[in-house]
């Protein structure tokens, strides 16, 4: 295998959990950090899913399923989930972009109700 090849397939190997989560919340601590797709926006107001609540989620949920590339070069997306005050499940997907900051692409209850 060429060094190209082995250096780009180096570069896209997914991170660890714990790795995401830190970087998250590294990044969430400072919520100018943190932008809002309109999708997003408009789940949480139907949801009635405040951004104090989803905020909470990032710094302090878990991540729940794959770790997957984004679609640019530097970019993770995951679902980051946490307990909201012992009722329900919060999700937020969210896309970290070259550990600089994060992109919400949307908020989710987690149960069905």
């Amino acid at each position: 295998m060429k060094d190209e090849q082995r250096s780009h397939n180096v570069a896209r190997m997914a991170l660890r959990p714990e790795e995401f989560e830190d970087r998250v919340r590294n990044l969430a601590a400072v919520t100018g950090r943190v932008a809002w797709s309109a999708h997003a926006r408009e789940r949480m107001e139907e949801r009635d899913i405040s951004i104090r609540v989803a905020l909470t989620v990032l710094r302090e949920g878990r991540v729940s399923g794959p770790i997957e590339p984004g679609q640019s070069a530097g970019e993770w997306k995951a679902k980051i989930v946490r307990n909201v005050k012992g009722r329900r499940d919060v999700g937020v997907v969210v896309v970290i972009i070259r550990n600089d900051r994060l992109f919400v692409k949307t908020v989710e209850w987690e149960d069905l109700r």
